[in-house]
């Protein structure tokens, strides 16, 4: 049934999936807060940079909606927040429309980062679409493989930053890995938490992500090494940087192990949705507070 018109934005506000949102956020603070850094920072590529992953991961959602219908794993049955195509409120056709549609407003509005990263950029928008789709479709299915989590360290940290840092600077070098390491750990536990409520139903879908390969056991100890990986890496940073700036997310340290132990009390499918906001809070937080440290730390 058609939602009123009133409550259309408000579906798909909720496809678009607010609470992954700083996955596409935090890298391009971090990239662009290290080329402040380096004395090269550009607002009018920081900003297309910022438009494109945020397309990238509104595109992926909604494909992520369409195809988990499409396959199965969304259902009556789930506990996590209601899918727009499985809740009836969008039809897949036209979810599938608006998925094509962002993922071709994210090719072009990258075309226009050309002018200042080249032609090879092509490259990581094209591979980044492709991905964003083959997350859960196409013939083999990242999600459904294992090898979600990878995609999103791999996409929404190390490309992430290092392709926002490389269009302003038009180089890398290792300090920009070194700190997309944990910007993208921080997210892929964005995907631990969603994984780890729906073992259940991915189960029955037949969605082998790791937190169904391996038990809950695993992803929880996946999600605390991530998170000590992530923060331990400031330290790594602030030596080889030479500054004590960079080590201002550490003040996050309380919030991050108090969701390890929420995690770890295995909550029901509320808590756990509550848990994965703040997960992508800490990520937002975690970004903010590292650019701040970038830039104080400036020579």
């Amino acid at each position: 049934m058609q939602p009123p018109d009133q409550l259309r934005w408000q579906i798909w506000l909720e496809a678009a999936r607010p609470r992954t949102l700083p996955a596409a956020f935090a890298p391009v603070v971090v990239g662009s807060a290290l080329a402040w850094h380096a004395g090269a920072f550009i607002p009018a590529a920081a900003a297309i940079c910022l438009g494109f992953a945020l397309l990238i991961q509104i595109g992926t959602n909604f494909a992520n909606d369409y195809y988990d219908h499409r396959k199965g794993a969304d259902t009556d049955k789930r506990v996590g927040p209601r899918r727009a195509v499985a809740a009836g409120l969008v039809s897949p056709p036209v979810m599938k429309r608006a998925m094509i549609g962002v993922f071709a407003a994210a090719f072009l509005l990258g075309l226009s980062l050309l002018h200042w990263g080249g032609p090879w950029l092509l490259v990581i928008g094209l591979a980044s679409i492709l991905c964003g789709i083959a997350y859960t479709g196409g013939p083999w299915p990242l999600a459904y493989h294992g090898m979600g989590d990878v995609f999103v360290f791999i996409f929404f940290g190390l490309v992430a930053v290092g392709a926002t840092f490389f269009v302003q600077a038009g180089t890398l070098n290792p300090d920009v890995f070194l700190l997309a390491v944990p910007i993208g750990l921080l997210a892929a536990n964005i995907l631990v938490v969603n994984n780890y409520r729906d073992v259940e139903t991915d189960t029955v879908a037949g969605k082998r992500t790791l937190a169904v390969i391996f038990g809950r056991t695993f992803a929880r100890r996946q999600f605390y090494a991530s998170q000590a990986v992530a923060f331990g890496m400031l330290a790594v940073a602030g030596w080889r940087m030479d500054s004590a700036w960079l080590l201002l997310p550490w003040g996050l340290l309380p919030a991050a192990v108090g969701h390890c132990r929420q995690l770890r009390r295995n909550g029901s499918p509320i808590e756990l949705i509550a848990l994965l906001g703040r997960t992508g809070r800490l990520l937002a937080g975690f970004a903010l507070l590292l650019a701040v440290g970038l830039i104080l730390a400036r020579p």
